[in-house]
């Protein structure tokens, strides 16, 4: 185990809020609770040795904050050619949100070097042919209008290009039709370090326990209030009870099982369908040095929002990388370190249903899956040519990603469909929570939790609205009208983080 990894063994039976999952979801939770209510004792629980080693782990997910810079599948074009950039800016919005409450934690000594999670790396979107030139043209001019995305710059010259990321313009014929936008303020970020950092400062807190290789196997509703949480220490033959007045399911590929296990009305309907990530990883150093930019493309037909094909600069653990994909894979677990029964386990005659219509109505993404799953390291390498014409194979090598799970629900019209995002599924009485789904996830975990927090602490939100807005600044407000605050609040939270 790493000096950073965090792990304990502390168990409080009788807490206040029981957490489920030691990623970052459960540390932002967390933290924001305990400002509001110090007195409030919590447990923290975490099947993995240690905290952040499922999805919020470095080598897990993109690495990208989020902000709608660069991800194409934000800004969908319509039939008669116009770009909508709605989801765009609420996303933008929504990552703001978190740089916020990232500053706040700086100021107030919690985080106390933001270099070790966050890094200003430019984001680029990159097309190729009349198509996608055509598109991004259209996007560039629909987001160019809002002060969201003012210093987004435009390019269909390989040369300007290659001085924004040599790799794109490295042997590529100068007659090629292509177009990049570049925005210098985008973000990498670590948020296995982000969650490990926030935990210890939830562990150095009175009435915080964290226990870690401990597994939940139940979660039943207590007749007189709140819940039980059964749990089984890793070794043991015997498991323990925690009584709980809040508890909320955290776990990432794992929340779809544990919000069945409570049985809840409001979770009655979900399934999931698991998709795995690899990517490729560059082995030259000197190749890594010359690219400095994340870069994001169209997503194939069929594919998964997830699977928006990139070329990313990483810095993790301090040491700067080159990484190329996701290309998707299908394994029947829910998380990485997961149970082949996960998918099947997961079919209750609930959500049987809308997992069949998904079924039926996806065949182009079964298509698309299987394809990926043929794929060789050639085909691979070829996919990375689109972006690094240059590329050849024995500079990369390809590792395995998380594990994200899709979110199939119930829909009146068709029977099901795949949700994307993240989805708070709550109980009526707001005594318990879980989040589905996954991207953009921990880029805008702010907003989530703060949705959490409305939806199941609404006495303690109105009584801590001030509080509130002393660690989030815009809360309650929108920024998206507002250029002049927007500003002033980007300029404060980039200082904060050192990413101006």
């Amino acid at each position: 185990m790493s000096k950073n990894q965090v792990s304990s063994s502390e168990l409080n039976n009788n807490p206040d809020v029981v957490l489920i999952g030691g990623g970052i979801m459960s540390a932002t939770l967390g933290v924001m609770l305990k400002q509001l209510k110090p007195e409030l004792t919590i447990q923290i629980i975490e099947s993995l040795p240690s905290v952040a080693l499922e999805s919020s782990h470095a080598w897990n997910n993109a690495g990208t904050g989020h902000a709608a810079l660069c991800e194409l599948n934000y800004t969908p074009q319509h039939a008669d050619g116009s770009v909508t950039i709605d989801k765009a800016v609420k996303i933008n919005e929504q990552f703001e949100q978190s740089k916020q409450f990232w500053a706040y934690l700086v100021e107030q000594g919690v985080i106390e070097a933001p270099e070790d999670f966050i890094r200003k790396v430019p984001h680029m979107s990159f097309v190729r042919g009349e198509d996608g030139v055509d598109f991004l043209s259209k996007r560039f001019e629909a987001m160019k209008e809002h002060h969201f995305f003012a210093d987004m710059d435009y390019s269909e010259n390989v040369g300007e290009i290659g001085e924004w990321a040599p790799l794109l313009a490295q042997g590529r014929a100068a007659e090629e039709k292509i177009a990049a936008t570049r925005v210098d303020g985008g973000t990498d970020i670590d948020f296995g370090s982000l969650t490990q950092i926030l935990i210890n400062h939830l562990k150095s807190l009175d009435g915080v326990d964290l226990a870690t290789e401990t597994s939940v196997r139940d979660i039943d509703r207590v007749p007189s209030g709140g819940w039980k949480v059964r749990v089984r220490r890793d070794g043991d033959l015997g498991s323990e009870k925690i009584h709980a007045k809040f508890v909320f399911i955290g776990a990432g590929g794992g929340s779809l099982k544990l919000l069945q296990k409570s049985g809840i009305r409001e979770g009655k309907g979900f399934g999931g369908f698991p998709v795995s990530g690899q990517f490729l990883v560059c082995q030259d150093e000197e190749i890594i040095e010359k690219h400095a930019a994340k870069v994001y493309g169209k997503a194939a037909v069929g594919a998964p929002p997830m699977s928006v094909p990139h070329l990313d600069t990483r810095v993790i653990d301090g040491k700067k990388s080159l990484l190329f994909g996701p290309f998707a894979g299908f394994s029947p677990k829910f998380l990485k370190r997961g149970s082949i029964f996960d998918l099947i386990s997961s079919v209750k005659p609930d959500n049987l249903g809308p997992m069949l219509a998904v079924g039926r109505d996806n065949m182009s993404l079964t298509e698309y899956l299987y394809q990926e799953v043929v794929n060789t390291h050639t085909d691979r390498v070829d996919v990375l040519r689109e972006f690094f014409p240059e590329a050849e194979e024995g500079n990369w090598k390809l590792v395995t990603a998380g594990q994200r799970v899709q979110i199939i629900k119930k829909d009146p019209e068709v029977g099901g469909k795949l949700q994307f995002g993240t989805e708070v599924v709550s109980a009526e009485d707001g005594s318990i929570a879980a989040l589905l789904g996954a991207s953009p996830g921990a880029s805008t975990s702010v907003a989530i939790i703060l949705e959490v927090l409305e939806k199941c602490f609404g006495d303690e939100v109105k009584a801590g609205s001030e509080k509130l807005k002393a660690m989030v600044h815009s809360y309650g407000d929108v920024l998206a009208d507002d250029a002049v605050r927007y500003a002033a609040e980007r300029e404060r939270a980039d200082k904060a983080l050192k990413i101006l």
